[in-house]
């Protein structure tokens, strides 16, 4: 069968809508592959959806000048910067100087960014500039070229030559994972870091902050203009001029080169599989990813890309263009004055075209000059002899486990009266809608209501766009109907087909909703290395668990009665990562009148992942939101759960552990 036809079959099963007695026929079995187009559809979708949102509704310079503090502060939080950590001194030391002939000269140096984070850098400087004059400066961000321990900065030394042998001071630094300490950019990509996300950290996040000092520092060099400073780079240097020039207003013109696709190219076209962690913010208010470099706005911004790069498609390309010249277009008739592009032929490289327009609009906007420019060549340095660290490194260096600090973890203070419980549970929740389930919906659609007699049933409601949740109901022998009804949210591991053991022995012969949530039972997915559905899901300020989350939500407003009463209770339980899941659906559905978990999780460090959670609460505090409804954890360590015995001890309520099943 063609692709496209079968592409169509799937979609055309997956709009069906199953709502099944006993004696019905029972809906067709989703295969693995009809389960992954049913995922991938929701993240096109998803992604259309939010780069569609650009401006959004914003029509003049007025209302964007309004917006934009409010924007810029979301900004730095999905960074991890907010509020803007404190600038601590430098520490900053010359290593070391090397003079060239050919009329620049190069300091060898490192500063810390925060105290024991360390940047490697070579400052570029003309040799012939005047005593006291002040020169405009560039910061060249660079990409991914691995040079081991000579750090990244080495391969873009004709970048610092060129800036410094025509009059400019140029400060080149090295990338977190790249430098002369080598630390990691590949957490979700590679090293199965998912708490990243859990912990709202992003290697993005260093890699502006460190940016952001490096500019401190270029102004509190004698030699350079403190109002003329520009950023620029390709590839991850591309994204990093974007991190940079959004975030501080310094920076007076900007030339990202290959540093941006839009969701569209991410998601829809799986681009983001190319691409490692420092080139993603972790996207908590939804975004649509122009929005970053709608920030730099009006500052002069030229865009490169070249014609044929395949991790920065040119669709993606002509869409950010068409969206910045609508944004320029708010200050100036003569958009391409502040805003324009620059394409050549090729692929993904660091190619001398680029690199003369970045030159020439640099020129245009610090100097004056738009007149063509060359690059003679020049003899490069030995990647050995531009080491800022040229033996040892640093001992005390935080590079190598700055994602366990950058982001700060919550530390709550518990409440000790009533009162103050329900203050800091109205605060939590508050925080876990702002930055945690931004898109969990305020309501479900109470119908179709599920048929849950006396009979067997089956069937699946569309939860969410393209996402069907699978269920299936076991009522209670005749004669028990008065038994509470429990909604049991399954694991991956679980059986949409019989209820595990471990439900029944949790509820016997009492009335059993089994709910298979997205990615699991009939829609389990694969979704091996590099992680596409996985870090699809951040790009769009989801992920998997709080769909999970989404989906239990959406079964239980068509389950439960409008009014609960003792004679309709329901109780909800899971086991593992879904026990979590199972409580925070409680959180958020006040029907639930008791939950059960069986061997939850200590920590989201380990599951269930949501964005920034740990930045709010962690698993023992969560359950603790639960008072004062009853709370029973089966677990193997009760002592992990003190905090939420004493939050209920306060709130009132049942809680009590027991042994595991």
């Amino acid at each position: 069968m063609k692709p496209h036809l079968l592409l169509a079959l799937a979609g055309l099963l997956l709009s069906f809508r199953f709502v099944f007695s006993a004696f019905a026929a029972a809906p067709p079995a989703f295969t693995n592959a009809a389960a992954q187009a049913m995922i991938e559809a929701f993240l096109r979708h998803d992604a259309v959806r939010l780069d569609a949102q650009f401006l959004d509704g914003i029509t003049n310079r007025q209302q964007w000048e309004a917006r934009r503090p409010e924007l810029r502060q979301q900004y730095l939080e999905m960074l991890g910067l907010w509020p803007l950590p404190e600038r601590t001194p430098h520490q900053a030391q010359v290593t070391g100087v090397l003079e060239r002939e050919e009329g620049f000269r190069v300091e060898k140096l490192h500063f810390q960014s925060r105290p024991r984070l360390y940047v490697t850098g070579n400052l570029y400087l003309p040799k012939d500039a005047k005593p006291g004059a002040k020169l405009p400066a560039v910061l060249y961000v660079c990409g991914h070229s691995g040079r081991g321990r000579d750090g990244n900065k080495t391969a873009f030394q004709h970048h610092g030559m060129w800036f410094a042998t025509h009059g400019y001071a140029c400060l080149l630094i090295d990338t977190l994972q790249l430098g002369e300490i080598a630390g990691i950019h590949h957490g979700t990509y590679r090293y199965d870091r998912w708490w990243w996300q859990a912990r709202g950290y992003t290697p993005a996040g260093v890699e502006c902050w460190n940016g952001l000092r490096a500019l401190d520092y270029l102004q509190s060099r004698p030699e350079v203009d403190p109002e003329r400073l520009a950023v620029t780079g390709i590839s991850g240097g591309g994204a990093a001029s974007f991190w940079i020039a959004a975030a501080d207003e310094r920076v007076k013109v900007a030339v990202p080169v290959s540093g941006m696709g839009d969701l569209e190219d991410y998601v829809g076209e799986k681009v983001v599989n190319g691409h490692c962690d420092c080139m993603f913010l972790i996207n908590t208010f939804q975004w649509p990813w122009t929005q970053i470099a709608a920030l730099v706005a009006p500052r002069p911004l030229l865009f490169e890309n070249s014609g044929h790069d395949p991790i920065f498609p040119m669709n993606g390309n002509d869409h950010i263009r068409a969206r910045l010249e609508r944004l320029y277009g708010f200050y100036t008739n003569r958009t391409e004055r502040l805003f324009d592009i620059g394409i050549t032929p090729g692929g993904h490289s660091d190619n001398p075209e680029l690199r003369l327009m970045a030159y020439r609009w640099i020129n245009w906007h610090f100097k004056g000059s738009n007149a063509p420019v060359t690059e003679p060549a020049l003899p490069t340095f030995e990647g050995k002899q531009l080491r800022a660290f040229p033996e040892e490194l640093p001992a005390d260096e935080l590079n190598t486990k700055i994602d366990e600090l950058f982001v700060p973890m919550a530390t709550n203070a518990l409440p000790s009266t009533t009162e103050e419980f329900k203050a800091w549970r109205d605060g939590r929740i508050a925080e876990l809608r702002r930055i945690v389930f931004r898109p969990l919906p305020k309501q479900f659609d109470p119908q179709p209501a599920l048929a849950l007699g006396s009979k067997p049933a089956e069937g699946s409601v569309t939860s969410a766009p393209d996402i069907l949740t699978h269920w299936k109901y076991f009522p209670a022998p005749r004669g028990k109907s008065d038994a509470p009804r429990w909604l049991v949210v399954l694991g991956e591991d679980d059986s949409l087909d019989a209820k595990p053991d471990w439900v029944t022995k949790l509820a016997g012969d009492a009335p059993v909703l089994l709910v298979a949530p997205r990615g699991t039972g009939p829609t389990r997915w694969a979704d091996p290395a590099p992680f596409y559905v996985r870090r699809s899901l951040a790009l769009l300020g989801r992920t998997i668990d709080e769909g999970r989350m989404e989906d239990v939500l959406a079964v239980a407003a068509r389950a439960l009665p409008a009014r609960s009463s003792p004679r309709s209770k329901w109780i909800i339980a899971g086991r593992g990562q879904t026990g979590v899941i199972a409580a925070y659906a409680a959180l958020f559905e006040p029907r639930l009148a008791e939950v059960v978990l069986v061997d939850p999780p200590a920590s989201h460090r380990d599951s269930p992942i949501f964005l920034n959670v740990l930045r709010v609460l962690d698993v023992p505090d969560a359950l603790g939101l639960l008072a004062p409804r009853s709370l029973t954890l089966h677990t193997r360590q009760p002592e992990i759960f003190d905090r939420t015995a004493q939050i209920h001890r306060v709130a009132g309520g049942t809680f009590r552990t027991a042994t595991p099943l």
